[in-house]
């Protein structure tokens, strides 16, 4: 899997100071960096900036802003010194993100108000590339990161963003920054952070591209499952979230999430979406659980908080779900969850003309 943590920022923190210190006696503050409006010298305040905020923000556990605080250089700062302070507040993320436990999330606005430790350490590695990248075209350097660390941030932030045919000038594309062949410039962007939706006793935790990739070639996604888990399921639904992310189409806040309980930290099962609502704002749900964890109401409690959150949304109308008609406690699952079954019509219309395979049992739930 690819990896997103302490390692990481450090490595693109130590590449960013590599990068400038050959231009340390040049006025920063006479050299616009890259395509911004700001000088290199800001430019440079500013990663500092948000790498010690992130720090801040997970280590305090801080839930509805930022704190208030702001990093102000003391009188006759030079660049080297400046240097130094991107390094000290590079160190301060990673160590938060290092000693955070796996489901912590703190405030970060972007899209769903929260980051967990790998999206706060993503964010921070994003920040220092592309500003590194802003700021040595400014002052004529040359810069360009690992590949590997610029397709790590890709799938761990950029979950929207389609693999172009290579991570960095992808990084750069998706971030306005660069152009890609075939692809429309882009003007306006936001990374993406993980949705998580709390349950009863477990939280449904948003699964990254770089997690699925993991599961769907026999991984833990960095999950601690029960014994039996992840069930074949899960895997299943994780190769084709990677197919929709390769092919430019993966919605995700419509894909696939762990079924995680907050008491032990240990995933014991899997649920999402079979795609984004169509035309009719129809959506389909499916799920299931290691073998250890059926018979506790888990998938209860998922199925109803996931349906809940779906049908709380203006594009979605109708939340579907299809059982195998043997399936005695899945059916029991999907009424317990607030679904009817569907009629002997309905369920005709539904093979006519969504290919609703005869074997299969609909059960439906109406906003």
């Amino acid at each position: 899997m690819r990896a997103m943590g302490g390692d990481q920022v450090e490595e693109a923190v130590a590449g960013c100071v590599a990068a400038l210190r050959p231009a340390v006696d040049q006025d920063w503050t006479a050299v616009r960096a890259g395509g911004l409006e700001w000088n290199c010298h800001d430019t440079a305040v500013h990663v500092a900036d948000d790498l010690v905020a992130y720090a801040a923000n997970l280590a305090g556990r801080a839930q509805d802003g930022y704190f208030p605080f702001e990093l102000t250089l003391g009188d006759g700062t030079d660049n080297t010194g400046l240097l130094q302070v991107v390094e000290a507040t590079g160190a301060l993320l990673a160590a938060a993100v290092r000693t955070a436990p796996p489901g912590v999330r703190a405030f970060h606005p972007y899209p769903f108000r929260s980051a967990d430790r790998a999206g706060f350490a993503a964010m921070g590695v994003a920040e220092v590339l592309v500003h590194t990248h802003d700021m040595a075209q400014g002052l004529g350097l040359a810069y360009e990161p690992s590949a590997d660390l610029a397709e790590s941030v890709l799938t761990w932030i950029f979950p929207h963003v389609q693999p172009g045919p290579a991570p960095w000038p992808t990084l750069l594309w998706a971030t306005g920054r660069g152009e890609l062949p075939g692809r429309a410039p882009v003007t306006e962007w936001r990374w993406r952070n993980n949705l998580v939706v709390p349950a009863e006793r477990v939280t449904l935790t948003g699964i990254r591209p770089a997690a699925a990739d993991d599961l769907r070639l026999g991984g833990t996604g960095g999950f601690e499952w029960i014994e039996g888990g992840p069930y074949e399921g899960t895997r299943e639904a994780c190769s084709h979230l990677m197919k929709a992310y390769e092919a430019g189409v993966h919605r995700p806040e419509f894909g696939v999430f762990a079924l995680v309980r907050p008491e032990d930290g240990r995933a014991v099962g899997g649920i999402g979406f079979h795609g984004a609502p169509d035309e009719e704002g129809r959506v389909e749900i499916g799920y299931d659980l290691a073998v250890g964890a059926r018979g506790n109401g888990y998938a209860t409690e998922a199925l109803r908080a996931l349906t809940g959150w779906a049908l709380a949304r203006e594009d979605v109308d109708v939340v579907l779900l299809t059982v195998e008609h043997d399936n005695v406690p899945s059916q029991r699952v999907a009424t317990r969850a607030g679904f009817t079954r569907a009629t002997v019509e309905e369920e005709r219309l539904a093979q006519d003309k969504h290919d609703l395979d005869a074997g299969l049992r609909l059960y439906i739930h109406h906003s």
